[in-house]
């Protein structure tokens, strides 16, 4: 029997590493770069798995070409644990948190050295990142031991823009995680995100737009470390308007009255006899043409 102590707590930090907002924000801030958000992140990771011996961790990064496991990583797998001699505790460190910290550190830099930005692939891929946390928290689910449970939280922390185009794989990864009662949370350091409001709505999860990118660190930590049962005794900044509009599959714009098919329910902002998406063809009532009444010729008394 397993007591409410050796209870799994999976946190997946999903981290936007767009390499051109970084690159923008890096000339508009100097201050707050992508290394001083990957520091922010390491010490909520730290803080994380120094909680509780059976926190576990992951972090994704989003790139805007594919999604990439910063934490594990595939070396850390075939290094039975990935404590080597060169990160042993010389400065009474845990092991873990030092092997964590140079396996982010190294692959954060693979993936930004391999960067090759094109123009038609600037967005961030972050439903792909979200679906690969939720196969990811699967995985770990099934490796469980009988009667050991699980809890598991996502936390995006958001940088560049919304892409419409990734609204319908948004959603289905929402709703996914809504079915699995996987709490969203999201940080965003630049502009509101729609979609990440919904996420949050929908999970029971914490939206909350930073207002200073430098304290990225303190928000991270008083905000987002507790779990949902510690945050019901916390002063916590109120929930934010969400912005429920959904995004038309014809030309992406976030719409308030449009068209829905009732057979893919994709949304239009534009009437359309045949749907897009599963091209099913409606049929249309005409209305009837009326005929006219014949006047009866009066006759001649």
């Amino acid at each position: 029997m397993f007591s409410a102590e050796d209870e799994l707590n999976l946190l997946v930090i999903v981290v936007d590493v767009n390499p051109i907002w970084w690159g923008q924000q890096g000339q508009r801030e100097p201050e707050f770069t992508l290394s001083k958000c990957m520091d922010a992140i390491m010490v909520m990771g730290n803080s994380h798995m120094a909680m509780s011996r059976t926190n576990k961790l992951a972090v994704i990064a989003s790139h805007c070409q594919d999604s990439h496991f910063l934490y594990p990583s595939k070396s850390w797998k075939s290094s039975d644990g990935g404590v080597d001699e060169a990160s042993s505790s010389r400065d009474g460190k845990y092991e873990l948190l030092s092997v964590a910290n140079n396996l982010i550190t190294e692959e954060i830099r693979n993936v930004m050295t391999k960067t090759e930005v094109t123009g038609n692939s600037t967005d961030t891929l972050l439903a792909t990142s979200l679906a690969k946390a939720l196969c990811y928290i699967h995985r770990v689910s099934k490796e469980l031991e009988v009667g050991q449970e699980l809890k598991s939280r996502i936390l995006v922390i958001k940088a560049a823009d919304d892409c419409a185009l990734q609204y319908m794989n948004f959603m289905n990864a929402i709703f996914a995680a809504q079915k699995q009662n996987i709490l969203i949370d999201a940080c965003v350091l630049d502009s509101d995100s729609g979609l990440l409001q919904q996420a949050c709505d929908i999970t029971g999860g914490l939206y909350l737009k930073i207002p200073q990118k430098v304290a990225l660190a303190q928000y991270l930590l008083w905000v987002f470390l507790p779990d949902s049962e510690q945050r019901s005794q916390l002063v916590l900044p109120p929930p934010a308007h969400v912005d429920y509009r959904a995004a038309c599959f014809c030309h992406r714009n976030l719409i308030d009255i449009g068209y829905v098919c009732s057979v893919c329910l994709s949304i239009f902002c534009k009437f359309s006899p045949i749907c897009t998406t599963c091209e099913t063809a409606f049929k249309i009532q005409l209305p009837q043409m009326v005929k006219p009444k014949k006047k009866k010729l009066k006759q001649a008394a």
